[in-house]
């Protein structure tokens, strides 16, 4: 099988021949179909992320179909679709996994990072940490619900219930999120990179009320805001946008470190979390409402053997909505 291989973070990834791999017990052997190409990995790629398992094969958005089933595995069958995400075991038995916290998990293991991801023909993964998926998008489409909406929900879901929500960085997860957001009869702000005309234009298509840059003020107070983009400087301007008990949302692994700023931006019960990797509860709901609501995933397709021009193209900014490595031959 051919596999896309990150051997040094740093280093463009390396595709490479590998055996195909067999199924332990309470695995999926899956040939993959789609897999996106989330900000997580450029992470990964640039080395900002702590101890990755080195050579490792990228890649947390998988859209694949079963091929085999270890012993024991009931839930899923040969032939079914299946989407993988960033969360790909836990231990089952510390005090966060069994108060429904297991993305806090000190022995949590990720795919794409601890455990050979979707960059490559096929993958093999536990099978409890495998989810069907909604019919009504095709692999190319259902890629980036498995990282961009699983992250961007469980965010969304600690924004409190606000109806005028900002969403900074419109990329994968800020364009499905908002799509969200609309059809929960709320209305959304966009904040997208300075001079991104193409972004703001999609978001407007999708029926945000505003949309400028992250460095604009929007034209009333927020209730809450969700931040997707790595860039510490927004925590501050998000805090000054929100109103008097609104809260800012930082949803991604990594940020640019936040910079000082006056106690007044913070004072008035505004508040800051952070979002850290998600549930198997974040992905059932999330795949759940995918399905009832008609979301307009905007992807741009790459063939496998492109996953580098790829991570340039997110990395450079010069993607509208999210990229997906498809596996034609």
């Amino acid at each position: 099988m051919r596999a896309m291989v990150l051997e040094a973070p740093g280093q463009p990834l390396q595709l490479v021949q590998r055996p195909r791999p067999v199924p332990g017990a309470g695995q999926l052997l899956l040939a993959v179909r789609a897999c996106g190409v989330c900000r997580t990995d450029l992470h990964l790629v640039d080395g900002e992320l702590p101890d990755p398992v080195l050579p490792i094969v990228p890649g947390h958005e998988i859209v694949a179909e079963v091929v085999a089933c270890g012993a024991g595995v009931t839930e899923h069958a040969v032939g079914a679709r299946v989407g993988v995400p960033w969360l790909g075991a836990t231990c089952g038995h510390c005090n966060f996994c069994t108060t429904g916290r297991e993305n806090l998990c000190a022995a949590a293991r990720f795919t794409g990072y601890q455990i050979d991801g979707g960059y490559a023909d096929y993958v093999l993964a536990n099978a409890n940490y495998c989810f069907a998926l909604p019919e009504r998008y095709d692999d190319i489409a259902a890629a980036p619900l498995l990282c961009a909406g699983l992250i961007g929900y469980r965010a969304y879901r600690m924004a409190g219930e606000g109806p005028r929500l900002g969403i900074y960085g419109f990329g994968a997860a800020g364009h499905l999120v908002a799509q969200v957001a609309l059809a929960q009869g709320r209305q959304v702000y966009a904040f997208c990179r300075p001079g991104d005309l193409s972004s703001q234009a999609l978001a407007r298509q999708l029926g945000a009320v505003w949309a400028g840059g992250s460095d604009e003020t929007p034209p009333e107070g927020l209730d809450a805001a969700l931040i997707f983009a790595p860039v510490g400087s927004l925590v501050p301007a998000a805090l000054q946008a929100v109103v008097r008990g609104g809260t800012v949302v930082c949803a991604g692994i990594h940020m640019s470190d936040i910079p000082g700023f006056p106690y007044r931006l913070l004072w008035g019960e505004r508040s800051v979390r952070s979002v850290a990797n998600l549930t198997r509860r974040d992905a059932r709901e999330f795949l759940a409402l995918a399905a009832s609501i008609p979301l307009s995933v905007h992807a741009r397709a790459y063939p496998l053997t492109a996953a580098n021009a790829a991570l340039s193209d997110l990395r450079a900014g010069r993607i509208e909505g999210a990229a997906v490595l498809t596996f034609d031959s």
